[in-house]
This record gives C-alpha cells, structure tokens and sequence, in this order.
C-alpha cells in the first residue's frame, strides 16, 4: 500500500493523527526530568568497615583479607579494589555489568555477614551499601554568621537547615563539612590517676555504668501494670562533675576530684574555607529520578526562605553543578533553533520558493517532537546524552522532506499539477526515502546495545537517534507530500539549469570514461585518510571547559589539622596570583563535592585539602587546561606538599596500577617506574599513593614480664586508647538534651598526649593490682604505611599522571614504552584501570558496533533493492567518508576519542543516504517503466545514460541534503553557545569533514563503482547461464541396451 498516495487523498486523518503526536510529545517533553548525566546503575558495591585507631597493615591482616576472601566467591565479580587508611578499610566490589545492581548487593551483604564473627569484635559492623551515582553533590554552600558561634551554627546545620532541604522534592542527603560537635570532655589529671592507681579506662566504664537511663522490670500495682524505669541521667556538665563513682577495688571518687569536667567542642577534624575566611559548608545530593534544576531551584527557594527568618546569616554558593545542567539544557534548545534555521535557509536558497520551504520546514519540530513520546516511554530524561542525539540529527531529520520537496518541485517545473506532482515524485522517491532512513536507523541502533559502561551511556544516545529519525521518516512519507498537493503552487518551466550542475555533469562523465583512475584516486584517498590515523592525538573523553576546577593538597602522614590550614591558605595566595578565579572554597578532612564516585571515600585525612575554584566566564578567560597548566606552575614548589589539579571524577588523568603479592618488590618497581614517568615531556604532575610512612609509637610488651605481672596486651592497648583519644564512640557514656545527646568523653588532658614519660607512669590493670605501663612494656618511635591500597586481592601502587597537554592514548603508550615498565620483574604486574580500562572496552565495543551497523545496513538494502551486488555500491561510500573526518579532526585540533567515535558512526548512515539516491534512480531508469499500473511508459534506458541521468537528477538534492545537514551542525562544532561544547565539537567536526568528502566523492566515485559492480554481476549471471546450459549437451550417462542374441 502507498502511504503517500493515501494521505494525499486523504488529508484529514494524516492531519489529525499528527495534530495527535504533537500533543503526546509535548506532554512526555514537559514530564521528563532536566539533568546532566542519565541514571544509571552500576553493579558496584562498597563495604565500608571502622575501627577507629587500627594501622592499615592491621585493618589488611584482620579485617580486608577475609572480607575480601568472602566477596571473591561470589558470582560475576570483576574486581575488587581495597583502599586502607587509619581506622578505616573502603572495600569496592565491582560485578559484571548484566548482574542486576541488587542481587550483588544481598550477595556481598550475606558475604560478609559470613565472616563476621572471624572479625574483631570491636569493629563497627561493616556497612555495605551500592554505588549511587546520583548521590554525588550537585551543590555546596558555605554559611557563616554574626550571632552565632561555631557550636551553635554547626547544629543549626545539622538540625533546622537540613530538616528544611530534606523536605525539598528530589533532595536525597544534605553534609556537613568543617564546624564542630558538642561534647562534655572529662580531662583526667595524669598525676591524680597516678596516685590513685586508677585508669582512665576504669573511670570511662564506670562513668557510663552510673550516668544511664535503663529498663527495669515491671510490677503490678493497685490492679494495674507499670513498667519500672531506672532514671540516673544527668542534664549539664556541673551535675557530671559532682557525681561520686565507685571504683573496681572498692574506693570512690568525685569526679570533678581527678578531672577537669567542660561542655566544649570535639576536637576538630575538618575544616571549611571560602577565601581565607572560616565558615561551616553544607553539600546537597540529590535522589535517584529527580532532576538537578529543580532540585537546584527548590533549594534555592528554601534557603532565601531561611535567610529571611534569619537576618544574621551569610550563604555563598561555592560548588555548582546545577548551572552546568542549566546551561546544557538552554545551549541545546538553542542550538536546535539555530541548526533548524540554518538548514532551512539551505532548502530556500536552492528552491527559491517560500511554500517549499514551509513544506520542508515543518519537518523538523514534526520529527523531534513525537521521538519525546519514545523516549518518555523508555524512561529516559532530558539530559547531555539525549540532547546530543537530537542535535545531532536535527540536519538529518529536514533530509527525508528535502528530498521528498525537491522531486515535487522538479516534477512542477515539467508542467504538472501539484496533485499530480505529489503523486507522481512521491511514488518514484518512496523506496530510496525508506532505504536511507531504514539504514540510518540500523547504524544508531546498535550504539545502544553496546556493552560496558559506555553501553549504559549510549542507550540513550542510539534510542533517541533512531526514534527521532524514524519520525522523519513518517513525516516525509505522510505529511510532506499531502502539504506539497495541497500548498504548492503550478511552477512555470524554465529550461536553464544552475551553472555548477554542467560542471558537475561533465566532471560525472569524465570519471565513468576513466573508471580505472577514479577508482585508483579514490583507493589513495582512503590510503592516505587511513595514514592520518597516528597523526591524531587518541583520548577517551575530551577535557571540559566548565567554570570549576580543583586543586588537592595532600601533607605527610602525621600532618596536623593547623599545619593543613596554613599550606591551604599559602596554595590559595598562588591560586589567586594565577588570575581567572573568582573564589576559592577550601575544605578540609572532609567533603565529597568533585570528587571521584569510582574512587571510595573512606573517612576523611585531617592532612588532606581540596581547593574549589571558580573561574571568571567561560569567555572571558582562556581555556580551562591553559588555567591548570599555570596552576602546575604556580604551586610546582609548594613546600611539603603534593599537589594535584583537577576534578577528582574528571577524564584529564591516566591511572597506572602495579600490583604484586611481594611488597618490597612492589616498592623498588614502584620507584624505578615513578623516575621514569616523570622523564615523560607534556604531562602534568605525578602521585603515587606508594612510599608513604607514617609516624607512629610503637608499644611493645615484654611478654614475660608482663604475664609474670598477669597483665594482657588487650589491656595496654586499651588503657592507652582511652587515655589518648576516649573510648570507642559506641562505648562513651551520653548527656541527654531535648534535641540530641552529647557523648561525654573521658582522656587525659592534653598536655598529657605531648609526653611519652607521662604515658609510660600510666597504671594498667593486672591480676594484683594496677601496674605502672613502663614496666610491662616500652614505648618507641617507629613508622608504619600510612595508606595501603589493594586491588584483585593483592597489593597494588597507583601512579595518577595529569594528562597536561596530551591524549590518553599518547600518554599510554608513553608510560608502556618506559624501560622500567618493559624490565618489571616476574613478581610485579602492570594492569590498567579507570579511564584506559574504559578506553579499551569502548573502542572494542564501538567496532562491533559500527560493525553490526554496516551488516544491518548491507540487509536492509538487499531486501529493498532485491539484490545482493548493487547493495555494495553503496556502502562503497563508507570509506570515502573516513578521510574527511580526520582531515577536519586534525584542522580543528581535536583528539580522536568517544565523541568523533560517535561521529563516525553517525557518518556511515549519512554517507549511505547519498549513495542510495544515485544508485536507486540508475536502477529505476535502467528498468524502465511498462504503464501497468495507469502511468506513462517510459523505455529503459542504457547503464551510461541511466546513471548520467541519476547524476543528473539526483545531484541537487544530495547537495541540498549535506549542506543543510552541515548547517544544522555547524553551530556545534563552532562550539556556539553558553554551554560548555568540548564533548560536541569533535562530534560534529568528524560529521561535517566526513560529510563534505564523502559527498564530493560519492557524486563522482559511485556511478564508476556501479559499473564494475554490474559488470561482475553480468559475468556471474553468464557463469551461471553456461552452467544451466551445458547439461543439456552432456550424452546420455545410460549405456545403450546391448542386442539380444
């Protein structure tokens, strides 16, 4: 049936059933959530496991090995990747993609579950939990305030503030970074405790057996039940103070006696920053489904409701992905304005007929607006991923109407009816109108069925694509015509044709009479574009150019909080020398807001900074990497310090990974390759998480002394723990308020921590009585790793080296090519991780793609054309396109990485569309036309003339089509637009290079391929004439009956 032909008979039920899916499109549009990446889950479980004080060499040998043993059997796990720091072990337990995200996290749960009574028994019960990619912070403010003090503002945080943003639709956590907490600290005098032969221990359980609220029992009274309460809580730290408690031999004491009791602050492990000036930060995540700008406005709307009640407070935004989502949204809509405009000033420049054009032109919202109904249906929200398909193929989508209106029209100029027009050209260009879609939709299908991460990426990418496109081909075929019949005025013939026409027509029928030199120009051609391939830098994804960067500063283990302070505020003075930058918000021991999700946070480092800058507009300073390099600079000779520039989940590093089960080879390896990386020129700095030690005091018990004393190692270990830092937070004793309890600390005075002497006379408890610490034990300096990284259950060094000014491929090869990484002994291997992990899998995954979209392409024109051979002609196109795409790549400086990838991809269904054209009006002219079916007979015409005439016909709308498809991407690669386009630009540079070489060659290299191609076609069908015919020429194989005697 001819759709076509029963629209224009028909224009009311075509009307309306558009009228239909413009509605259904603009409802999903307004339903679906604004965001900057698509939700997705990844089968990545963390188990997070404390045990605060505990060495990383411990936490390895005690608590990651077994977990890490228990998590190795279960199913489809890929890696395991341990990171140790002080009193915390971050196990990250990655699955294959296809195990569904909540089957891995029960079956690393009941993993761990397994060993837990293998674990110390103090150990906080590990926490296992999936990687949420959307709980990372979308934004972070810093809050300051005259009226209130650190105490008072950290709880107005903790308490009014966040029970304000929970309440926001689509908040999903809120943090606190720097500020303090409330404590009762009761600081025992050494001498005291001494005299007494107390420990502070002693005092911490006794104070926490006596200050208690508890159940106890229940009796029955008056005919009534009550449950019995025993109430021994206190309200204030003077009442802690005068409260007499017993001691384990028999004695008592009043606390205030050995103690100094205070209502006071913790002591501060993080820190907040905003240009010098210490403030409290807050950061905000959002849930899973909602969508960063409303989120981003809601809170917004909280907060300047909340500043208005409180007058005294001062918030500054100082981390902002929000405005990035914004600003992709707002910049793609107007690039789909503007590449939509562009490519219908091409339709009116050729046709010079406005109703042409407005034919053409309602196209384009009539494509893009019912694919919204797709994707809606698909569950899939308006983000940088689907904006990029549909500006991508806002060029594509006007293709199928352009050359729909431009046969109308030529059919005009012969003296026909627009009716009749519509009819005639409608009918004669619907099957190359199917094919060219038909195979565009078989090129983006297959991106969204990649596997690995980048797969989950491009689901969307390949569904929007193919939806948006399919909806062209609807329009083309149901609405354009019937406009056409309807709106088009009869045209005058005019006999003169455009004057590039001729020149094209005699260029055309030069290269069919040299068909051997056209084939071999076009063979060096490909020769030459495949030779451009090693001139292009490779990377994986191109670095942005948004307003925010990070600047890390890691001190030596053992740093203290001030020490971590004073470098921060000396780096930001350099920072601020550097120029471009705004504001500089500093946290401290805390914070995620940047960071890398894939990373594990662990629990924060008092010796760790991050500095977030936020620079001058996009178009008032140079680039972003430009600003890093002078940052490198800046900060090259920071004393003390080990510096890193950029975002932590940012493309712009390569991580090298050296694993091994022998630690001291693993070392002497890791500093032979560290020597060698740094000799690499353009890269930016190096760190390694290798070499480093801690300070730290090592007790060590004489064994017989001390059993001769009946005194444990346990006991030592305690007493110390609770003299220096307090008992474990579970175990510490609890003042109630009305809103919250504050723990009661009980440790020595801080004095006290400064004095090894001091720790030595502390008194430990035995079997007769307490004893004197120094003479069961001695107390020395020693040193110890301060992290331990661990990775497929071995030890592993991660080298992470700043791109600076080179690819991911190049800085890849680089490193591979070092002599100490070609020599690594047999014990130490290399493996790749992170982003060239990634690399590896994209590149493979985007081959087969575009593989299985040349085969689908191949089928789909073999069931329209009915023919296996002239199919081949067409995907001769193919590598013609490729030259283009990296000549232009290499003109704009761009890297050969996943978006000119997906260019490519893009390129191969575009290249086709025009090969189709020629091919399928040769083949039509050549079969001419018997006037069956009520048209006029038209005879068939010779191979030459038949595709001198394609050449003839077809020209002008393959041009139209490439220049409009040019058009509506030209914004895109001139990176118009407030948005950041670094991730689009190389996209459609690829597609235009490609697009302009593959027409020009196509136009002139196809008509002489489709000879050759008919040519072997004609010599099989004679191969296979002859072997038809020569059986009947064959004697008879029956011998002839021999004569009867």
């Amino acid at each position: 049936m001819n759709l076509s032909a029963w629209s224009i008979r028909n224009p009311i039920p075509a009307a309306m059933l558009f009228v239909l899916l413009t509605l259904a499109g603009l409802l999903s549009f307004r339903a679906m959530k604004v965001q900057n990446f698509p939700d997705m889950d990844f089968p990545v479980v963390m188990v997070t496991a404390v045990l605060p004080g505990a060495a990383p060499g411990q936490l390895e040998a005690d608590v990651a090995r077994k977990i890490e043993n228990a998590i190795a059997t279960t199913q489809g796990l890929k890696h395991i990747t341990t990171t140790l720091t002080d009193g915390s072990a971050t196990i990250a337990a990655e699955y294959q993609l296809e195990k569904p995200v909540q089957e891995a996290v029960d079956d690393v749960r009941s993993a761990v579950s397994r060993v837990r009574s293998d674990l110390p028994a103090d150990l906080r019960d590990p926490i296992v939990a999936k990687l949420e990619l959307s709980a990372q912070p979308i934004l972070a403010f810093a809050i300051a305030s005259e009226r209130m003090d650190d105490e008072a503002l950290s709880w107005f945080v903790d308490d009014t503030l966040t029970r304000r943003l929970l309440a926001v639709p689509g908040v999903g956590a809120v943090a606190r970074v720097g500020g303090v907490a409330r404590e009762v600290r009761v600081a025992l005098d050494p001498l005291k405790l001494q005299a007494l032969g107390a420990t502070a221990a002693e005092v911490s359980r006794q104070l926490r057996q006596v200050q208690i609220e508890s159940a106890g029992g229940r009796t029955d009274l008056g005919g009534a039940e009550q449950p019995v309460r025993t109430l021994a809580t206190v309200q204030t730290a003077g009442e802690i103070a005068a409260l007499d408690i017993p001691l384990t031999d028999g004695r008592h004491i009043r606390l205030d006696q050995v103690a100094a009791v205070q209502d006071t602050v913790a002591e501060p492990r993080t820190a907040a920053l905003l240009d010098g000036q210490p403030v409290i930060g807050f950061e905000v995540s959002r849930s899973r489904g909602a969508s960063e700008v409303e989120v981003g406005a809601g809170v917004q709307a909280a907060l300047d409701r909340l500043l208005a009640e409180h007058p005294d407070l001062r918030l500054t935004r100082t981390v902002d992905f929000v405005q990035i989502a914004s600003d992709e949204y707002d910049s793609s809509m107007h690039l789909l304005y503007e590449g939509a405009l562009l490519a219908i000033v091409v339709v009116w420049l050729f046709l010079r007929n406005w109703r042409a054009t407005v034919v053409s032109a309602v196209a384009l919202p009539l494509s893009v607006i019912p694919a919204f109904t797709g994707m809606y249906l698909l569950g899939f929200s308006i983000n940088i991923i689907t904006l990029l398909a549909l500006s991508l193929v806002v060029g594509i989508l006007v293709d199928d109407a352009i050359v729909e209106v431009e046969n109308i029209v030529r059919h005009l100029r012969m003296g026909k009816t627009p009716y009749e027009a519509a009819m005639e050209a409608a009918d004669e260009i619907g099957l190359a109108v199917i094919a060219t879609t038909f195979s565009l939709i078989a090129v983006f299908l297959p991106t969204a069925f990649m596997s690995g991460i980048a797969g989950r990426f491009f689901k969307q990418f390949g569904w929007t694509a193919a939806l948006a496109v399919f909806a062209s081909l609807v329009v083309a075929r149901l609405l354009t015509p019937m406009m056409a019949a309807y709106m088009m005025k009869p045209v005058a013939p005019h006999a003169h044709e455009p004057r590039w026409l001729a020149t094209y027509m005699r260029a055309s029928a030069w290269c069919l009479r040299h068909r051997v030199l056209t084939l071999a120009g076009a063979l060096a051609f490909f020769v030459a574009s495949i030779a451009l391939i090693p001139l292009l830098p490779s990377g994986f994804i191109p670095a942005d150019d948004n307003a925010q960067t990070q600047v890390n500063i890691e001190l030596p283990p053992g740093s203290r909080l001030a020490d971590t302070r004073a470098a921060a505020l000396q780096a930001a003075e350099r920072v601020q020398g550097v120029g471009h930058v705004q504001s500089i918000y500093t946290t401290i021991g805390g914070g995620s807001a940047g960071t890398d999700p894939f990373a594990g946070g662990g629990a924060g480092e008092p010796r760790k900074a991050t500095l977030t800058l936020r620079l001058a507009p996009r178009g008032e300073r140079p680039l972003k990497q430009e600003i890093e390099q002078r940052l490198r600079a800046a900060l090259a000779d920071l004393p003390g310090a080990r510096v890193k520039i950029g975002l932590g989940g940012s493309n712009d590093k390569y991580v090298l990974a050296l694993a091994s089960e022998d630690p001291q080879a693993l070392a002497s390896a890791a500093r032979a390759v560290e020597q060698g990386i740094r000799t690499i020129p353009g890269i930016g700095g190096v760190s390694s998480n290798a070499s480093l030690v801690r300070p730290e005091i090592a007790v060590r018990p004489d064994f017989a002394r001390a059993a001769d004393l009946g005194v444990t190692s346990s006991a030592i270990a305690e007493t110390l723990r609770v003299a220096t830092v307090g008992d474990y937070d579970q175990y510490l004793p609890k003042l109630n308020l009305a809103q919250r309890q504050v723990p009661v600390v009980v440790r020595l005075e801080d004095a006290a921590r400064e004095d090894l002497t001091v720790l030595e006379r502390l008194a430990v408890p035995s079997a007769s009585g307490p004893v004197r610490l120094g003479e069961v034990a001695t107390l020395a300096l020693a040193g110890g790793p301060a992290v331990i990284s661990r990775y497929d259950r071995s030890r592993n060094v991660n080298f992470e080296i700043e791109l600076g000014t080179r690819g991911l491929g190049e800085v890849t090869e680089a490193v591979k090519s070092l002599p100490a990484v070609r020599n690594l002994p047999s014990s130490v291997r290399l493996i790749d991780v992170g982003d060239a992990e990634m690399m590896g899998e994209l590149f493979a995954s985007f081959g087969l793609a575009m593989l299985t979209g040349v085969v689908c392409i191949y089928i789909v024109l073999v069931l329209l054309f009915k023919d296996l051979l002239q199919p081949v002609t067409i995907l001769m196109a193919l590598p013609l396109s490729l030259g283009g795409a990296f000549v232009g790549l290499l003109i704009a400086g761009k890297s050969f990485s996943m978006p000119s990838l997906i260019g490519l991809v893009m390129l191969m269904g575009i290249a086709t569309k025009n090969s189709i054209l020629l091919v399928e009006y040769a083949i039509v002219a050549r079969r001419g036309h018997d006037g069956s079916d009520g048209r006029p007979a038209v005879l068939g015409m010779s191979r030459i003339d038949a595709l001198l005439d394609a050449c003839h016909k077809r020209a002008r709308p393959i041009i139209m089509t490439t220049l409009a498809m040019g058009a509506g991407m030209l914004p895109i690669a001139l990176a118009l637009g407030g948005a950041d386009m670094s991730f689009r630009s190389p996209m459609a540079v690829a597609v235009i290079g490609g697009l302009l070489t593959s027409t020009v060659l196509s136009l002139l290299v196809v008509p002489a391929v489709f000879t050759y191609i008919d040519d072997l076609a004609q010599w099989l069908r004679r191969l296979v004439r002859r072997d038809r015919a020569r059986p009947e020429r064959r004697p008879p194989t029956t011998l002839p009956e021999a004569p009867k005697a």
